[in-house]
């Protein structure tokens, strides 16, 4: 979940790890720091953000044209300046920065100590940069020899960046479930944790894979696996524009991405759908269709909002396509010995295409002979290249850390596999199919709409920005919607906020409400319609204050509820690509007014990498 960044080449490196760091800082901002290399070494870091990083640096030498740099979200050891990376081994051969976990530092850590190994910090860091110059001075090894023999003795995730003294014009990277990209320029290299810091400098990149290890010389690069194996790299072009990593004009990030949904959504379905009359083409499950149609059963596995999703898509396959689906959180479905069966097929969805928890869950779903399939955002990531098949969303890179557009791109994909597959099944008629994806190709238009006047929403987050608990019902398909809107607030406002089946409200819940709860409800227009005002009626008599979400031109909902906030009809099935956009907005201007850090809620990073 930490953001690395490293250039070797004839430019002063400082600027450019700076502005690498800052694209990065959604993975992480509990610390910052750089080391840079001149003929001698020099590492500044602190506690604290990128910014206090460039402050703290103001005066000092930041030549060298070698450098790496480190934004932290702190697993081992509390953010301060002391366990900010980059670590320096005791001697002072080697820096180094990692994204990742060190599973056995303990036990390394006591072995390098019985050596007269001694340690500043908390972290497993500072183990592994030790365990390199042990090897290395001991060994009377080469630099790379030291890191690929170091790497041989840990257990756990890595992405590293190590310089030696002894050869300073020399960055060696290497990764081990943790994602790592290098980019090739002109005479020059570039490192990242994702393609965001190097986009514009180079459109050339080397995504690697687990065990690999890049030796960067100003004048060459070379790959092998940490066992000396030689690879050939694939280089790949990169299709980003660095417009899409900017605010464009946006206070936040958030803001940006929730405005971007008809776009994303759009971009997600162009190319696959054909008209005239309509069909869905999805050519990334093109050799694995047999497996999808004739599954007994589908298991979707995600974490966060891309759980979320995923029950959405449960409802969607089962009411669709009419197949059994179970909705796993993967962190609980790779430690729990799940019935995993050969006629399975398996949905991971992610949106970085590196959270740990899913893909520990997809390599024990392949290990049982299930087929796994997955949803992901982020070209050339781990999950598209373990899985069997799959279908990229098209959201564009989300930068806030409260995740939207992601959200909505991967319910669109799940939505097209599902109208497929009823097509594919005769669940559904081909009226019936030609009517859902028409339903779906309007969708964007309809973002639009509810995009284009938000005051009622401003308002109600003014009128409600204060309190300390909140409710989100919602019934079918949008009882998952009602647990992204909670996520939501709880991520950027820190207000307590829980979602629930609105038929369960009676079974607990409604002991909370009294005057001083809000209440939100998706109430649309559905085969629920009066089941929903039905509870309604229940919080309204019990002094509750009810915010809904209904369909435009509702007059029964409009005369129970405190406030309402209006989407336009679509097709039940969709229903949630629709009315979660408001209760992403009301997210939004309720944490701005609270004055939280939208783009970087505290103790939260975009990318979850580790354990």
């Amino acid at each position: 979940m930490c953001g690395i960044v490293g250039y070797i080449g004839p430019k002063n490196a400082y600027p450019i790890l700076l502005a690498g760091l800052k694209r990065l800082e959604y993975r992480g901002y509990d610390s910052a720091g750089i080391a840079l290399l001149n003929g001698e070494s020099r590492v500044y870091k602190c506690k604290g953000k990128v910014s206090d990083l460039e402050n703290y640096v103001i005066g000092k030498d930041i030549s060298g044209t070698v450098g790496i740099g480190h934004t932290r979200w702190a697993t081992h050891g509390e953010p301060n300046d002391i366990n900010a990376h980059p670590h320096v081994s005791m001697n002072g051969l080697f820096i180094i920065i990692h994204n990742g976990i060190i599973e056995n530092y303990s036990r390394l850590k006591r072995k390098l100590e019985d050596r007269g190994y001694t340690f500043t910090s908390d972290t497993d860091t500072e183990v592994l940069v030790n365990l390199i110059e042990y090897i290395y001075m001991k060994g009377q090894v080469t630099a790379e020899i030291a890191v690929r023999l170091a790497l041989t003795k840990v257990i756990g995730a890595y992405g590293i960046l190590v310089t030696c003294k002894d050869e300073e014009d020399m960055i060696i990277a290497a990764r081990k479930g943790s994602p790592l990209v290098v980019g090739v320029g002109d005479g020059e290299y570039f490192f990242a944790s994702d393609a965001t810091p190097i986009i514009e400098h180079t459109n050339r990149v080397v995504y690697l894979n687990d065990n690999d290890v890049a030796i960067v010389r100003r004048d060459e690069i070379t790959f092998k696996t940490v066992m000396n194996v030689k690879i050939t790299p694939i280089i790949q072009n990169l299709d980003l524009d660095i417009g899409e990593i900017e605010k464009g004009g946006f206070d936040h990030f958030m803001l940006k991405e929730i405005f971007e949904q008809s776009r994303a959504i759009e971009d997600t379905f162009r190319g696959r759908i054909s008209h005239n009359p309509f069909n869905i083409h999805l050519g990334g499950l093109f050799h694995v269709m047999d497996k999808l149609i004739n599954a007994k059963r589908i298991i979707i596995i995600g974490c966060g909002t891309s759980w979320h999703a995923g029950l959405v898509g449960e409802y969607l396959f089962e009411e669709l396509a009419r197949i059994p689906v179970e909705v796993e959180y993967a962190s609980e479905f790779r430690y729990r010995n799940p019935v995993i069966l050969p006629d399975d097929v398996v949905v991971a969805i992610s949106q970085s295409g590196e959270t740990a928890d899913t893909l520990a869950a997809i390599k024990l779903a392949k290990e049982q002979g299930a087929t796994v399939i997955g949803i992901c955002n982020v070209v050339g990531s781990s999950i598209p290249r373990e899985t069997h098949a799959g279908v990229y969303t098209h959201a564009g890179p989300e930068i806030g850390v409260a995740s939207t557009k992601a959200f909505t791109a991967q319910v669109t994909v799940l939505s097209m596999i599902a109208m497929l597959l009823g097509h594919e099944r005769k669940v559904i008629s081909e009226s019936e199919y030609q009517s859902l994806v028409s339903a779906l190709i309007e969708i964007p238009s309809k973002i639009d709409i509810i995009l284009k006047d938000i005051s009622e929403i401003q308002k109600i987050a003014d009128l409600y920005k204060n309190s300390n608990n909140c409710l989100y019902l919602g019934r079918g398909f949008l009882f998952p919607v009602a647990l992204e809107g909670a996520l939501k607030l709880k991520e950027i406002s820190y207000i307590h906020a829980e979602g629930y089946p609105a038929a369960e409200m009676k079974h607990g819940p409604i002991a909370l409400i009294d005057q001083n709860m809000p209440v939100f409800v998706l109430a649309t227009k559905d085969k629920s319609y009066e089941k929903i005002v039905s509870n309604i009626q229940e919080v309204k008599a019990r002094k509750g204050i009810v915010i809904a979400v209904v369909s435009e031109g509702d007059t029964v909902i409009k005369g129970l509820a405190d406030h309402v906030m209006e989407v336009p009809l679509t097709d039940e099935a969709l229903t949630p690509l629709l009315a979660v956009i408001p209760l992403q907005l009301l997210s939004y201007y309720i944490a701005v007014l609270r004055g939280c850090n939208v783009d970087q809620p505290r103790n939260l990073a975009k990318s979850v990498t580790v354990e």
